[in-house]
């Protein structure tokens, strides 16, 4: 990983303490003795190396984006390890920029697969994507209280809904809670989700489900994680500022 390696060049970069003496003890036993002081060639870094090495770092990343994914990806770094995984057991929401591509379809779901399938694009309307995506997401809303065992149209229903997020009772199963279109410039669109226990492909698969939907085919074109929970890109790092002081700073944040 680049930020470890990074940060591991940085911190070797640093002052760091001069190598300890080494005290010698010479002279003949019968008479005087001079002690002699000198530089430890056993604590000089050309000998034993870099000051620190990637067995000092432990890291892990509190949910997996996948690879055709950028954007907020959170990382516990040593001490933050435990944080992460509680994180990552809290199941927070995260939110997506999704953009797709009409007239195309291809054999993976992304813009770097092969073309299966080609139709045309050009009877969508926002309209008729609105109508298509409000379909999709009371879909999901049923379906997290049919989890629940309770009827959507029932007073149980009512006072769950009130108690906050409704969340799905097995950490397996995706569910949306919202989804728009922000952007729409056929063959170009773009959706904005908000889910939970998502993964990679099925974001895509929702792409290739609207598509069908709306009488065409579509492919999605990237994938962009906006907030993780309550961390949003503000808090994110470009690749460029993955260093020391710039990991400090947002860290101190």
């Amino acid at each position: 990983m680049n930020l470890l390696q990074n940060l591991i060049q940085n911190l070797c970069e640093l002052k760091c303490r001069p190598p300890i003496d080494h005290i010698s003890i010479e002279g003949d036993p019968t008479k005087t003795l001079t002690v002699q002081k000198s530089p430890s060639y056993a604590d000089h870094p050309l000998v034993v190396g870099p000051r620190y090495q990637p067995c000092d770092f432990r890291c892990t990343w509190a949910t997996y984006l996948g690879k055709d994914t950028s954007g907020v990806f959170v990382l516990g770094l040593n001490a933050g390890l435990s944080l992460a995984r509680r994180l990552h057991m809290t199941r927070p929401t995260r939110a997506y920029h999704i953009q797709g591509i009409f007239g195309q379809a291809t054999d993976n779901y992304f813009q770097d697969g092969r073309i299966v399938e080609k139709a045309t694009f050009h009877h969508i309307k926002r309209i008729h994507m609105a109508r298509v995506l409000s379909s999709m997401q009371a879909a999901h809303q049923k379906q997290m209280f049919e989890q629940c065992g309770v009827d959507l149209q029932s007073q149980a229903a009512y006072e769950l809904a009130v108690q906050g997020l409704v969340r799905p009772s097995s950490g397996n199963i995706p569910v949306i809670y919202s989804i728009k279109c922000i952007h729409l410039q056929p063959p170009h669109f773009t959706l904005e989700v908000q889910c939970i226990n998502e993964y990679e492909m099925y974001l895509k698969t929702i792409i290739h489900e609207v598509g069908m939907q709306l009488r065409s085919v579509a492919t999605c074109t990237s994938i962009q994680c906006i907030r993780h929970g309550h961390l949003k890109l503000d808090h994110a790092l470009l690749r460029k500022y993955w260093h020391l002081q710039q990991i400090l700073d947002n860290m101190a944040k």
